[in-house]
């Protein structure tokens, strides 16, 4: 799978599986507004101590700003390892800085 390093995407292995991030407009408005955040300084404080509930949010919208549609299928029935996904969240912020 390739990404498409200019607009920011990044793969990762999800449970075995590649998987295209990216940290679109649209996926930190998701954010925003699923963790409650008023403006990217309340996303970036809050970013610091997240929750399982908060990282699979956090990755969803991630994923969706990749372009991936089946999250059922990314997040579901195969477990992530919760080091994947914050290794992932983690991947997708860097190549967007």
């Amino acid at each position: 799978m390739d990404a498409n390093g200019a607009r920011g995407e990044v793969v990762a292995s999800l449970a075995g599986v590649e998987r295209r991030l990216c940290l679109t407009l649209g996926a930190l408005a998701e954010m925003e507004t699923a963790l409650g955040c008023d403006g990217l300084a309340g996303l970036a404080e809050r970013m610091r101590a997240l929750s399982a509930r908060d990282l699979t949010t956090v990755l969803a919208a991630l994923l969706r700003g990749g372009g991936e549609q089946d999250l059922a299928n990314a997040l579901g029935e195969a477990a992530v390892d919760p080091r994947e996904a914050a290794e992932a969240v983690a991947k997708a912020f860097a190549a967007a800085a």
